[in-house]
């Protein structure tokens, strides 16, 4: 563990804190001596602390160091080296040393004796490097306690000293002591080690107790290691391409430095080059760091660039060793704007906000300790692990704001065309490790943070995951923001500030609860507010006609009700790149104007009534529909994102350009899936009511800015809502939705002739009893682009729910296979895997280009690497096993297979197959011998994810696992061949642990049901094996890593229909059969309960819509096939490496490039470094 590179002291003779660098003491003799040194040299320090003429007895020979009233941590001292700050004499007292004296006596400062006068001293000899190197002088023992405050520094000082003292050893948090000196002298040698060489060596030697009166000493010096002693500053850099046939060597020699080698290793990175090896050699102080580097073509450096290397590293060693800190950066943007066109005002602002916040060990430890006094109100000598969190948090959001605030300027210079992402959900996840990844400081917090006594590990399970989101929708919105911001793509994100999320998932006796999510009761630091950007969303009402001054008819919503919809900003990072965008998030608050009327009025109730209401709107996602209310309050939801959205961007686009009708040249808006449609109408109403464009002039715009991707196939998951409530609710946007359809079933009515069965399938208002407004036809008719989401999908839409509109318009429709972030579902949440695959590619590059994997498949038979990777598998399963214990109380079978199902529960993706099968195989491990039994591969299944609060089929299903779980787990006859487990509350975080540690995972959704799904290849990118039907993403999956390395089975998409018209006279597997027996009998309990389950599938009314029945042998035949397969080691880990190697298709990163280029039709706009 690092020492600081500068300390406080105690300038006693001022009487204040001052704080000078560390520098070199020779040994010397006393507080004159220290006095001396300190102003001879300029920057060395001495050390006078106060003392007492009594002190306690050295403890006894049986009584270890650890329990000695000296003994401290060294993050106490750290917070205390952080804080900067002068204590009152009063807080020397103590009955074991308070912080202060505690933090002093780490340090190496021994307490010279000395009543009421001066002391004598101790002298400290510390090096540039932050180690100590020796130190002499007399000192009372520790532990001794001052009552006559503050000793006075002079040369000779008067005073008394105690004759009984002996020193007493300490043991500093991580350092390591060796007690290799002789009996007479308590010689301790304390070595600290950061990134695993030699920082800090300190001599807490005992001297010779002075003799009081006159206040002069003896000091007893001594070199611990001759090698160990600090020299003078300096360094030496060689660059030498002849001594290693491969690499170019880079030797850089001179005194160590905290931060050293992060910051050498970024200065590579920054010039493109590779670091292929580092050797790492210390003694004492000193340094000798050896790189072996090659170019970014994978040669040795050329002259030139061997020239362009050798400058800022010769800068930056000048930097560390003759300043004592790093050259902070200047930031990037700031030269872009004309500074002699700046008031004078804005020059200093410029001036002021010119150097970035500083990236050192200390600069850290500093921001935290000042977060937690000023931003968490805490005890910067004393605080816990949540506000440690917070203050770190908070630490990283300011790297964070500086950054986003930079790249936001860089876009209002440049002003490129942006895209602007409105979605319901957004899964983020928690954000701490992500940002520091992102930002490439994750060690150096590392390192800060458990300097200040804490584990970076600890601190993150703080962080309560943000619940935006459910499941795939919000999770792809989470991950085409890290791309965007990754690829310098100019992108926002918009959603709701929901306050609860959608719920809680508990799992009580087996069944499903729904609590609020109370995310936000502690508050988020990764958020900022923004009260100023605010506006005012309208509902109910009425609309009036009005004639303007040019003659023509308006409209005017009258709204019957108001609430303000206000911003809160969440930055989001890119990964190695300067670019920082931006997820702007609404949050419902009562309008002023209606809260005012209200108490004017004294009708207090009325006014708290409309409080709740407004907050209502941002409070649960997904409300549940079943009822009126619910309905009511979704489409409120949708309406309140888009209207807060479309004002803002307007807003924003006017402060550059006076022309409306210009805004399809800077904005494009994606609607992901049919939620925020309404937006449509309510950009034609702001565009029309407020801008005072025509509806041609309108229309045209908004027909050029919307895009839309399609999530569903199935007809039934199509939103629409009654036109009733849409006219009460919205009554303006009914009137524009009137207005549209009219215009286009006129227009069709050329193209289609008298069809008018096509005519109505394509209306946006479906003509029925009860009238809806169709919100995907909506979507469909006014966007641009249609999208799907896997190229399955998007051909099965063009054939299935969009047909009609696909053979009017078949240049509307496109394939956007959807992929996820590599760094958060790969490089972040796996760093074992990650460490094979770079060593492997060669760089980190596949980090920002997943399809650089592909390098894995040559050598997917090398044993050495298979043996590697199967214990990074092993290392992850056994974090997951922990969790599992943790969560359920059971202790899991490592060697056992990790059989995984983890998303949303729904009849479609058929985790009713799934324990169908775990019943077979539970009931065939049953009837075997125990000779059989040595046979069976042993199999943990791990299910998890919620179901929607309405859906009870789903809910039945959660309750089936859970007792199917329960019988199992405590079966003796079954032992650890089989485990099943319903974890609860499936989010991010759960996911980061379980996918990493996946041996086999299940996507078996009936063929044609699945748009995409994104956990596929969540899972193939880290190993996991796939079981699954040809649907969705799965199909393209196998042809990338080859089908052979998957376990296909069930029929296929295409075979679907005839299937269920035919399936009351399918004769179903007798196994089928038998399970369902099972169910019915009891054996897992709630027989009752479960018949619904058993009907859906074999009922007279139920018709098994999703073919369990058909797919069931099939699925049996694969399982088996998986479990041939895990008995090969070689053949399995060759299977995992080929499916990380074929997975490279699969990043976000593509995904976002096509729809930039083809969709969007947006560039990059990349920030300048610094």
């Amino acid at each position: 563990m690092a020492v600081a590179s500068r300390v406080t002291h105690w300038a006693t003779a001022a009487g204040r804190c001052a704080e000078l660098p560390i520098g070199r003491v020779e040994a010397g003799g006393g507080a004159d001596c220290a006095t001396r040194q300190a102003t001879k040299s300029g920057h060395g320090i001495g050390y006078a602390v106060p003392g007492t003429a009594s002190c306690r007895p050295e403890p006894s020979a049986s009584q270890s160091p650890s329990s000695s009233s000296s003994v401290v941590s060294f993050s106490a001292c750290a917070r205390f080296r952080a804080s900067r700050r002068r204590l009152p004499s009063s807080d020397f007292v103590g009955e074991s040393g308070t912080l202060t004296e505690r933090c002093l006596h780490l340090r190496g400062i021994r307490r010279g004796g000395g009543g009421g006068g001066g002391v004598g001293g101790l002298s400290l000899a510390l090096n540039r490097a932050g180690g100590w190197t020796r130190v002499g002088g007399s000192a009372c023992q520790w532990g001794c306690r001052s009552r006559s405050g503050m000793g006075r520094t002079g040369p000779r000082g008067g005073g008394t000293t105690s004759s009984s003292c002996a020193s007493s050893p300490f043991s500093p948090r991580g350092l390591r002591r060796f007690d290799d000196s002789p009996p007479s002298r308590r010689w301790g040698k304390y070595v600290g080690e950061e990134v695993g060489r030699v920082v800090a060596v300190a001599d807490a030697a005992g001297g010779r107790v002075g003799q009081g009166g006159s206040g002069s000493s003896t000091s007893t010096a001594a070199i611990l290691n001759k090698e160990s002693v600090a020299e003078e500053p300096g360094f030496t850099i060689n660059i030498d391409n002849e001594a290693d046939e491969k690499y170019t060597l880079v030797e850089v020699a001179g005194q160590n430095r905290r931060g050293l080698l992060l910051n050498m290793m970024s200065i590579f990175r920054d010039l493109g080059m590779q670091v292929m090896r580092a050797n790492v050699d210390t003694v004492g102080s000193k340094a000798q760091n050896v790189f072996y580097v090659l170019n970014s073509t994978g040669q040795k450096l050329t002259d030139d660039e061997r020239g362009s290397l050798r400058k800022p590293l010769e800068a930056y060693a000048s930097a560390v060793w003759e300043e004592g800190k790093p050259t902070p950066a200047v930031r990037s943007v700031v030269p872009l704007v004309e500074q002699e066109k700046m008031s004078p005002e804005n020059q200093v602002r410029h001036r002021l906000m010119e150097i970035r916040i500083r990236n050192d060990v200390l600069s850290v430890e500093e921001s935290i300790v000042n977060h937690v006094e000023r931003t968490v109100a805490g005890n910067r000598y004393d605080f816990d692990t949540t506000e440690a969190y917070h203050a770190v948090a908070h630490s990283v959001r300011d790297r964070l704001i500086e950054s986003w605030t930079d790249t936001e300027v860089y876009f209002q210079k440049v002003n490129p065309k942006r895209v602007f992402y409105l979605s319901m959900e957004f899964l983020m996840g928690r954000s701490l490790l992500n940002c520091l990844y992102n930002l490439d400081v994750k060690n150096l917090y590392t390192e800060a943070v458990s300097q200040l006594g804490f584990k970076l590990e600890d601190l993150v399970e703080e962080e309560r995951d943000a619940a935006l989101g459910n499941g795939g929708l919000g999770r792809l919105a989470a991950c085409f923001l890290d791309s965007m911001a990754s690829m310098n793509y100019p992108g926002w994100g918009y959603g709701i500030r929901y306050q609860y999320g959608m719920f809680r998932q508990l799992i009580l006796n087996g069944f499903q609860h729904e609590q609020p999510d109370y995310w936000l009761t502690f508050c988020n630091p990764w958020e900022i507010e923004r009260a100023n950007v605010n506006y005012e969303i309208q509902f109910y009402g009425h609309v009036e006609s009005y004639t303007d001054s040019q003659n023509r008819q308006r409209f005017r919503w009258v709204a019957g009700e108001q609430v303000q919809a206000v911003a809160y900003d969440n930055p989001v990072p890119g990964y190695a790149t300067e670019n920082t965008i931006n997820l702007r998030l609404w949050a419902g608050k009562p309008s002023s104007e209606f809260d005012l009327q209200s108490f004017n009025t004294g009708d207090y109730v009325a006014a708290i009534l409309a409080k709740q209401r407004a907050e209502s709107i941002s409070s649960v996602l997904y409300p549940d529909d079943r009822t009126n209310q619910g309905k009511e309050l979704r489409l409120k939801q949708q309406h309140f994102l888009c209207s807060a959205t479309l004002q803002d961007i307007l807003r924003s686009f006017k402060e550059k350009e006076k022309d409306i009708t210009k805004l399809p040249e800077k904005v494009s808006l994606q609607l992901n899936d049919t939620h925020p449609t309404i937006g449509v109408a309510e950009l034609m109403r702001l565009l029309m009511d407020q801008e005072g464009l025509g509806w041609t002039k309108s229309w045209d715009v908004v027909t050029k800015v919307f895009s839309f991707t399609n999530h569903t196939v199935l007809p039934e998951a199509l939103e629409k809502w009654p036109v009733s409530l849409m006219e009460r609710l919205l009554p303006r946007h009914m009137q524009i939705i009137y207005q549209i359809n009219f215009n286009f079933i006129q227009s069709m009515k050329s193209k289609v002739g008298d069809d008018y069965s096509k005519v109505a399938r394509m209306s946006i208002i479906e003509e029925a009893d009860v009238k809806y407004v169709r919100m995907a036809n909506l979507a469909v008719v006014a966007s641009h682009t249609v999208n799907g989401v896997a190229q399955i999908h998007s051909e099965l839409i063009k054939h299935t729910i969009f047909k009609e509109f696909y053979e009017i318009w078949p240049h509307k429709f496109q394939n956007k296979t959807n992929g996820v972030t590599q760094r958060r579902w790969l490089a972040f949440c796996n760093p074992g895997l990650r460490a094979i695959i770079t060593e492997v590619v060669g760089s980190e590059d596949w980090i920002t280009d997943l399809p650089l994997v592909k390098a894995l498949a040559a050598k997917a038979d090398d044993p050495e690497l298979q043996e590697r990777w199967r214990a990074v598998k092993l290392d992850n399963k056994r974090k997951l096993a922990n969790l599992i214990l943790k969560l359920t109380g059971v202790k899991v079978n490592l060697e056992a297979m990790f059989d995984i199902q983890v998303k949303r529960i729904h009849e479609y993706k058929r985790q009713l197959l799934n324990i169908l099968q775990v019943i077979h195989r539970y009931e065939k491990i049953k009837r075997m011998s125990p000779e059989e039994k040595k046979n069976v591969v042993p199999r943990v299944i791990v299910i998890g994810g919620k179901a929607a609060p309405g859906y009870e089929m789903a809910k039945r299903i959660i309750k089936l696992v859970s007792a199917v779980g329960e019988v199992v787990n405590n079966d003796p006859s079954i032992g650890d061949l089989l485990k099943v487990f319903f974890l609860p509350d499936y989010n991010v975080s759960l996911a980061e642990a379980i996918i990493p540690a996946s041996d086999l995972s299940q996507h078996i959704s009936t063929a044609g049901t699945e748009a995409s799904g994104t956990s596929n290849m969540k899972f193939a990118m880290n190993g996991g094996l796939i079981i699954g039907t040809m649907d969705g993403a799965n199909v393209e999956i196998a042809e990338e890593i080859g089908e052979e390395n998957m376990f296909i089975f069930g029929v296929r998409a295409n075979e679907v229909p005839r299937l269920r018209a035919e399936r009351r006279l399918f004769r179903t597997d007798p196994r089928f059969n038998q399970v369902l027996n099972v169910i019915r009998s009891g054996q897992f309990g709630w027989a009752d309960y479960f018949t619904p389950i058993i009907e859906v599938l074999d009922g007279p009314s139920g018709g098994d819509y999703y073919l369990l029945g058909n797919d069931f042998a099939s699925y049996l035949d694969a399982q088996a096939l998986v479990d041939d397969t895990w008995r090969d080691k070689e053949k399995w880990t060759r299977m995992t490496i080929l499916s990380t190697a074929g997975s490279g298709k699969f990043s976000s990163d593509r995904t976002i490039h096509e729809y930039a280029k083809d969709i969007w039709h947006i560039d990059q706009c990349k920030v300048p470094s610094p």
